[in-house]
């Protein structure tokens, strides 16, 4: 989720529920932490416990010392990346790309839970391929390195997002090892949650996509927890509040130029779950200032009426 689970939307989802956000990837070569994208994926929620940063990287002692770094800076849980299917991430043997070495996987989980006093997760995929599905066998090497917990997405790096996630992998998982398994891909509503809890037994689940454009996703799934309200569906002044909060921080966050930039593919997001907003839609992600972008977005909320729910 690099490039869009900024500290921005991170707060935004734990608005709505959401019990606990990770920093975007940051790559684990400390060299690169002084360029302005580092710095701000490692603008980390100090005011928001248990504070998680993700890391990525192919080599054990840049790994160990670039968690120590984040535990320096404040973190109190390290997560380590071993599922990000993108090309520039496995041609460094990163991400995904470490489930076809498990020797490493293994001297890289050692170092990391060496390095820091405090928990180590790992993020990782079924496997490379459907013909090679080792999470099974990387969740044992986790375990017997410390780690504290384990997320896995429900696809192959192979599958990138392609086709449905498979729960069969991750449910082999929790049969096999004591530590918590979490359930990634494909959840989006609360029947998907309920079925995927259902399906691969899992101690919890892990949002991602699924909250693009949809933040309040959380509170709709926080309902089935017990002594949770009911969820309401968003009234549109709320969603407009949001929305226009949610584009302030943008540019706060970036500065205008970056910041516009970015809004345009939360703006598009949005935009699938509102009414009639095929215009806005196609007028807002053009516009170069945060001033358009803010005046649009008020303009479109003007003319509108109802509630998210009649539009999603």
């Amino acid at each position: 989720m690099a490039g869009v689970t900024d500290k921005p939307f991170r707060r935004l989802c734990r608005r709505f529920g959401a019990g606990m956000t990770t920093s975007e990837m940051t790559t684990a070569d400390t060299a690169l932490w002084q360029t302005a994208k580092s710095r701000r994926r490692l603008d980390l929620d100090l005011d928001a416990e248990p504070v998680a940063v993700q890391i990525a990287g192919s080599e054990p002692e840049q790994m160990a010392d670039a968690a120590r770094a984040c535990v320096d800076r404040g973190a109190q849980i390290v997560d380590i990346n071993m599922g990000c299917p993108a090309k520039k991430v496995c041609r460094k043997l990163a991400g995904s790309a470490l489930l076809t070495d498990e020797r490493l996987v293994g001297r890289i989980l050692d170092a990391v839970v060496r390095a820091v006093n405090v928990p180590v997760t790992l993020k990782t995929r079924t496997g490379w391929d459907p013909e090679h599905r080792n999470a099974p066998t990387i969740a044992r090497i986790a375990e017997e390195a410390g780690i504290a917990a384990l997320t896995v997405h429900g696809r192959t790096r192979a599958d990138k997002y392609r086709g449905a996630a498979e729960y069969a992998t991750i449910a082999a998982i929790k049969n096999d090892v004591a530590i918590p398994v979490i359930a990634n891909g494909d959840i989006a509503t609360l029947e998907k949650s309920l079925e995927v809890l259902r399906l691969s037994g899992a101690d919890g689940i892990m949002i991602g996509r699924g909250a693009q454009g949809r933040p309040w996703v959380f509170a709709e799934l926080n309902q089935c927890l017990p002594g949770r309200p009911r969820f309401s569906p968003l009234a549109i002044h709320a969603l407009r509040d949001m929305m226009l909060g949610h584009l302030n921080e943008l540019h706060r966050f970036y500065g205008e130029h970056t910041g516009v930039r970015v809004a345009r593919k939360h703006l598009t997001w949005y935009c699938k779950n509102l009414a009639n907003a095929t215009d806005f839609r196609n007028r807002v992600v053009r516009v170069d200032s945060a001033s358009e972008q803010i005046a649009l977005t008020a303009e479109y909320f003007a003319r509108a009426d109802g509630s998210i729910s009649e539009a999603a």
